[in-house]
């Protein structure tokens, strides 16, 4: 009758000393069951006026749709003084008929007594009644000259003793066909034999309808279903509403309490939705919490969520999982385009300065600056700009290998390079105090072995990590594993961890920073002199970006963003570095190459004697700066040199 089903969640048992307390404890269970109104009661009429009335003090009168059974049916007696509570209450009776009486029944010895106390009169001369009392006459009809009501189950239990007359025919008939009454084989029968047969039967009944019995025993069902309506008119009362003989048949003249037009819903609990399980409530098996499955979770049935593999996330309605979008750094990507776009300004400019020290490769200024490491150091700075592309580039075996090979590598030969220059410079003006006999390994072949075996060390590492853990790619899932699983990406990126990233280019930091050293130490060179101020202004700003960059690296490795943050920073950085050395140590050479020919002359050389006087006059009036206007003691070295020296020339 209710649309949603009627689920019976829990059996509410009314104890047998029941108090009005009991009743209300059962409302508020009822009440508990938020989405639950129909109840079916199977109770006394005493235990229903107690629920009705419990109902009202919980002011429910028309929250709960009552369906009673067949002791409820169409009486009265339950809902007295509680019609308003009653109203909407759905009844149901099996179908009944009267059957005629008898007017005379002599083999009953009560039947004359129960003929005179029903009628008031006297039967016979032995009767009991008064000798006022009058004479029966014998017309009296049951039922219309008295207020005799045919209890509604006679039917029923006249159907019985037929059935059970039935039973005992048809078994005497197959068991003593012989005899007229009992035999033997029937007395020692039983029971379960009896039951067969009385499961056999069929006949027609007292009101001419069919008796049967199904393979369990039970009759066929017919019930009469009633509805407890109000009538404007005729006032409260019940109406038959249908009924069931095999199927339901509603009528269209149902009655909802509260004035409803639409068929009430009753259901313990409201169905799940996608992607939500079922939390069954204890002890009441139609009735459970609906619980959303979260995270990573999949609902693979309605009572289970399950967490998805690491490489998978669940589908929209969460009823499979399914593989998690793998994603890298693309190239159109605003965390690529800004390090292409200065590696490849870098790489533009690294060429072109190449070319220039090439073309003019025999000029006062190229021999000057030491051509053999300038080479070198242009061959770092251009490996540099050479790593952002590696970087970014879709990984694979090669891709991951060339950028073990070159992470480090570049910096490595740029800063080997320079360390090597500041060294020369600073063994040179510190023997040059002690004496006039020049300082070790200051050839160009000497610097360039040198420089070799600082680099070697870099490549020997790199030799090693290849051999201990070779290059591969990976899928890192757990990088972009968002909250959101729509939002989750796996990371298509190389085996390196952010460790190996910093030993790789630890021993190039190292290589920085000693250089850095050499170059404080240099410092008080004149700038005319050598290529020491313009080294150490590049090492300087170069620390200034490696500081900053250690951070911003290793301050966003929890960031969903990390693969792409650490990877532009690396690059940016390793940008920097490179436009840094370049720009200072090479710029204002090609911009008097090719601007200023007229400067590209050759000098007179001074031989060792005379650098070691300059390198001691230079220490000296290191730290009478201050007392000269705007730095006049520097000019004091900038001379013309004595073409006999073989071993230092100015800006080498």
């Amino acid at each position: 009758f209710i649309e949603g089903g009627i689920c019976i969640a829990q059996s509410l048992k009314i104890p047998h000393d029941h108090k009005p307390s009991d009743f209300d404890k059962i409302i508020r269970q009822l009440l508990d069951t938020r989405y639950a109104r129909a109840v079916i009661l199977f109770a006394s009429d005493e235990d229903i006026r107690g629920i009705l009335n419990a109902s009202k003090r919980a002011d429910q009168v028309g929250h709960f749709l009552w369906i009673g059974s067949d002791s409820w049916g169409a009486k009265n007696s339950p809902i007295q003084h509680l019609e308003d509570a009653a109203v909407g209450a759905i009844t149901i009776l099996p179908k009944r008929a009267t059957i005629s009486g008898k007017s005379n029944n002599r083999r009953n010895v009560w039947f004359a007594e129960y003929w005179e106390e029903n009628f008031n009169c006297k039967l016979m001369s032995s009767s009991k009644k008064d000798e006022s009392s009058r004479k029966c006459t014998g017309q009296e009809r049951i039922g219309i000259d008295s207020k005799y009501e045919q209890e509604g189950k006679v039917q029923f239990v006249i159907d019985a003793v037929y059935a059970m007359a039935h039973a005992l025919h048809n078994m005497q008939r197959d068991m003593c066909p012989e005899n007229s009454g009992i035999c033997p084989e029937m007395e020692i029968a039983g029971g379960k034999k009896l039951l067969k047969y009385i499961r056999s039967v069929s006949f027609n009944g007292s009101a001419g309808t069919s008796v049967t019995f199904n393979r369990n025993g039970d009759a066929p069902g017919r019930y009469d279903l009633f509805q407890y309506q109000w009538n404007n008119v005729t006032g409260p009362g019940y109406r038959m509403i249908g009924q069931w003989t095999e199927t339901l048949q509603l009528h269209e003249d149902m009655q909802w309490p509260r004035g409803e037009q639409e068929v009430p819903t009753s259901v313990c609990s409201l169905p799940c939705k996608t992607g939500e399980r079922k939390k069954v409530v204890k002890g009441m098996p139609c009735c459970w919490h609906c619980e959303p499955c979260d995270g990573y979770q999949f609902q693979p049935d309605e009572f289970t969520c399950k967490l998805c593999s690491y490489n998978m996330r669940p589908s929209a309605n969460r009823t499979f999982c399914q593989p998690i979008p793998i994603t890298k750094l693309e190239w159109h990507s605003p965390w690529a385009v800004i390090p292409v776009f200065l590696a490849m300004l870098g790489i533009i400019a690294t060429i072109f300065v190449m070319a220039t020290f090439i073309r003019y490769n025999d000029t006062p200024i190229v021999r000057a600056s030491g051509r053999e490491l300038s080479y070198v150091l242009l061959t770092g700075i251009f490996l540099c700009y050479i790593i952002t592309f590696l970087m970014i580039a879709k990984p694979d075996v090669g891709v991951c290998s060339f950028r073990r090979i070159f992470l480090g590598l570049g910096m490595c030969i740029s800063y080997a390079a320079l360390l090597t220059k500041t060294n020369r410079i600073y063994r040179i003006f510190e023997q040059g105090k002690k004496s006039v006999t020049p300082p070790r390994l200051i050839s160009p072949t000497s610097q360039l072995a040198i420089t070799s075996s600082l680099i070697s060390v870099q490549l020997l590492g790199v030799l090693i990590w290849f051999g201990v853990d070779p290059p591969n790619t990976i899928i890192d899932f757990d990088e972009q594993k968002t909250l959101n699983p729509d939002l989750a990406r796996g990371v298509l990126k190389c085996d390196i961890t952010d460790l190996q990233i910093i030993c790789s280019l630890g021993y190039s930091i190292l290589l920085m920073v000693t250089c850095t050293v050499y170059a404080i130490k240099t410092r008080g060179v004149p700038e005319n002199f050598n290529e020491a101020k313009p080294i150490g202004f590049t090492m300087y700003t170069t620390c200034i970006v490696w500081l900053a960059f250690i951070p911003i690296f290793f301050g966003t490795a929890q960031s969903a963003e990390k693969l792409y943050i650490q990877t532009t920073t690396l690059t940016i950085s390793m940008n920097l570095s490179a436009s840094v050395a370049l720009g200072m140590l090479y710029m204002p050479k090609v911009y008097v190459i090719i601007f200023h020919p007229e400067l590209n002359v050759q000098k007179r050389k001074r031989s060792f004697k005379a650098v070691v006087t300059a390198a001691t006059m230079s220490s000296r009036l290191s730290h009478k700066a201050s007392d000269r206007p705007n730095g006049e003691a520097k000019t004091e070295l900038c001379e013309n040199v004595d073409p006999s020296s073989k071993y230092l020339t100015p800006h080498s």
